[in-house]
């Protein structure tokens, strides 16, 4: 197939396109500063299979005004063009799939969800999650759409690894606050070949949680590294610590939904790293 691809710099861009070239897809980009040019994408997107729409700031990090807007601009602007875009195109040449990146934080911390859940979280990151997806809302009703909520992403490369194994390695490691709140994580492999199913299975189309099945805490995760790797972990990271150094965005941290794949699973769909104990059995083998 013809797959057009943004964010094809990020973690999850990067790995995608491996696995895309993998199974014999063809893949054109588009460059960050063409998001926001309508022609330009109609160009781009003109005759293309399908559409992955991954760009976006990172979210992680002290969410300054300036960082807040940032972080909005950078996924619902792009979105909605993509959008108008696709929209604007003779219908013989509109994509027939659109997949966008969204995110588990759209949901209640603390609770239990699926995708047919109405709890949703408020504060800044359910807010940006919810216009993230929105923006996609119009999109014309011939072109089936994808949105996965992808939960924190890890693999041997992702920031979180690569910050943690160094410390834990060090014997440094430990739970985060109170080491209670739910740590929902996902492969990195998992997501590439989710969206590569997604793409090659032409019934699917709406909302899926992109989450590894098995449901963990903060403490389960750190006492699985530190068996994965044979080192102890008795340290903490007080809360106190996180709001000073991240501020309002502490709460990505300190607080989480425990989220289901229901849809996933129901379609045929297996996670090759379902639970944590095999996923770090591939990210700490280096």
């Amino acid at each position: 197939m013809k797959i057009v691809l943004s964010g094809a710099n990020g973690y999850i861009g990067k790995n995608l396109i491996h696995e895309l070239k993998n199974s014999g897809h063809d893949i054109l980009f588009i460059n960050r500063e063409l998001l926001s040019d309508v022609s330009c994408l109609m160009e781009i997107i003109s005759g293309m299979n399908v559409v992955i729409h991954l760009a976006g700031a990172p979210i992680l990090c002290r969410w300054t005004k300036a960082k807040k807007d940032e972080i909005l601009k950078s996924r619902i602007g792009p979105t909605g063009k993509i959008v108008q875009a696709i929209n604007q195109l003779p219908p013989e040449f509109r994509p027939q799939k659109f997949i966008s990146a969204s995110a588990i934080g759209i949901y209640s911390p603390g609770s239990y969800h699926t995708e047919e859940s109405s709890s949703l979280a408020d504060g800044f990151a359910a807010d940006v999650v919810r216009q993230w997806e929105n923006a996609s809302a119009n999109l014309s009703g011939s072109v089936r759409k994808v949105i996965f909520r992808i939960a924190p992403v890890i693999g041997q490369d992702a920031q979180i690894i690569k910050q943690l194994l160094p410390l834990f390695k060090l014997g440094l490691g430990g739970r985060i606050g109170s080491g209670t709140q739910a740590f929902p994580f996902v492969h990195i492999q998992d997501v590439a070949q989710a969206v590569l199913w997604a793409i090659e299975n032409q019934h699917v189309q709406g909302i899926y949680n992109l989450v590894a099945p098995e449901s963990i805490t903060n403490s389960e995760f750190t006492k699985a590294i530190s068996e994965a790797l044979n080192r102890p972990a008795f340290f903490t990271v007080p809360a106190f610590v996180l709001r000073f150094i991240y501020g309002e965005a502490a709460s990505l941290l300190l607080q989480s939904p425990v989220v289901f794949p229901g849809r996933l699973l129901d379609l045929g769909f297996r996670f090759k790293y379902p639970d944590i104990k095999c996923a770090l059995s591939e990210i700490c083998i280096k």
